[in-house]
């Protein structure tokens, strides 16, 4: 995500207190629990299981702005549930069934909460896979962050994007809304013809029946929720394959077409070159979604293909794409981790202002020091979550990642790690802890002093030093 201008945690549902072990009439087991204890949002995610991929069926009126959903979720049991949670915002829960049976389905605030039958009750012992299916409609609404930014689902000239960072996508379908759990999709949208409907990953099919158009979205790498998109309204679409065999799809609003065609021109070469400085690129799939000036406020890295709020510049662009690498490959533990997403992107702006522009990543490094926003807290300990998407996270997180090569004094060598970083984690989570113990394992440092000072320091450290 670019610096922009949580759903709050929710309240266990009372009932649950009464599920235990060997309730008559229920699956033996205890409950997953309805949070995941994240540091800022402790409420988001849910427990017992770890989904492992997400069927989606879409039906959008935009007019209307009322959308019908069946979300087919398939996931492994981590411990023997009697119960399960889910994450869902503001739409209407029809029904639903485990394995195929029926099952009740309890609502408090954003936490389903999903009890089956007796007569699954071995589907849901620890290691076993179920499938989950949820009905729901209703009109889906956008969130407002801490920060008062918007997420969730984003109402545009001509349709909506939907925008999950945090925990946005919860507006949208019934999931384990944390990113630690990451799955692969199915996603299907069906809008009315003429307009079309773009998500992630590769387009499987597209077809038209009775006026309305079914477009079908395949995501097989993990995916974390919050990078999910659906963008529907008037574009125009481009496809074409890089040559390293990367599909590429960009969808343009005709109002941001003519502006946006040169800076999207450059996506092969921008890719190339990130697969240069941080390994190969994670996806086979990549492109851009381009709405028109305010149909949202900020650009998003959603997977394969970022979302920008009118025509992009080139920075923007190279950061939105190095997020593919980090934060949609190796994606944050926790949402303390997100200065690993913002500090890297940042980071391969200063390179690309490097290698294209005459600015040494020096003189980025120097200016992002003498800038007092920057010093507001440490990059690895926002305040609350109010505080995430805040100037320390990206810029003092690029600084970070910059003293890390200065303490290396080997560009060769600082790459290597870079790379062996993206390869060690790819398509997983890691955390703060992870990189820090990663860094010092490979470079035989003990880097103390600089994760004390320039990661979790409270006040400005000597620029030289």
């Amino acid at each position: 995500m670019n610096l922009r201008p949580p759903a709050p945690a929710v309240p266990l549902l009372l009932a649950l207190a009464l599920l235990g072990a060997g309730c008559s009439g229920g699956v033996e087991g205890t409950p997953g629990a309805a949070g995941l204890r994240d540091p800022y949002f402790p409420g988001l995610g849910n427990g017992g299981y770890d989904v492992t991929h997400y069927g989606l069926e879409l039906d959008v009126d935009p007019a209307a702005n009322r959308l019908r959903g069946t979300a087919t979720i398939t996931a492994r049991a981590t411990q023997d549930l009697s119960a399960f949670h889910l994450d869902l915002a503001g739409l209407d829960v029809e029904g639903a069934t485990v394995e195929g049976r029926r099952a009740s389905v309890n609502r408090a605030g954003k936490e389903l909460t999903i009890r089956p039958g007796a007569a699954v009750e071995d589907r849901l012992r620890k290691g076993r896979t179920f499938t989950t299916v949820v009905r729901y409609s209703g009109s889906p609404q956008a969130l407002t962050d801490a920060d008062g930014g918007k997420e969730g689902w984003l109402r545009t000239a001509d349709g909506s994007v939907a925008l999950g960072e945090p925990s946005g996508s919860m507006a949208w379908f019934p999931g384990n809304h944390h990113p630690s759990d990451k799955a692969a999709y199915d996603i299907e949208v069906t809008v009315p013809e003429g307009l079309a409907a773009v998500s992630n990953g590769e387009l499987a099919s597209r077809s038209t029946t009775g006026g309305r158009t079914a477009y079908r979205w395949r995501t097989t790498e993990p995916m974390a929720s919050y990078l999910a998109t659906v963008a529907v309204g008037r574009f125009t679409t481009q496809e074409s394959v890089t040559p390293d065999g990367i599909r590429l799809f960009t969808a343009v609003d005709p109002e941001s077409a003519a502006a946006s065609k040169d800076v999207l021109a450059e996506i092969p070469a921008v890719l190339k070159w990130s697969a240069q400085k941080f390994g190969p690129y994670p996806f086979t799939s990549a492109g851009a979604i381009v709405e028109r000036k305010g149909d949202s406020t900020y650009a998003l890295e959603t997977q394969n293909r970022p979302v920008f709020p009118g025509p992009p510049d080139t920075g923007l662009l190279v950061h939105e794409l190095a997020h593919q690498w980090f934060g949609n490959s190796v994606t944050p533990a926790t949402w303390r981790d997100l200065w690993l997403n913002e500090g890297f992107a940042t980071y391969a702006e200063w390179l690309w202002a490097a290698d294209h522009d005459d600015v040494p990543v020096q003189e980025s490094f120097e200016e992002a020091y003498e800038d007092d926003a920057n010093w507001a807290f440490p990059p690895a300990d926002p305040p609350g979550a109010a505080d995430l998407f805040a100037a320390p996270v990206y810029a003092r997180g690029a600084m970070v990642v910059h003293r890390i090569r200065l303490a290396m004094d080997d560009d060769a060598a600082f790459f290597a790690l870079v790379k062996g970083w993206t390869k060690a984690h790819r398509h997983g989570n890691a955390s703060t802890a992870d990189f820090t113990a990663y860094v010092e394992e490979e470079t035989g440092q003990d880097l103390t002093g600089l994760w004390d000072a320039w990661l979790y320091g409270e006040s400005r450290p000597p620029k030289e030093g």
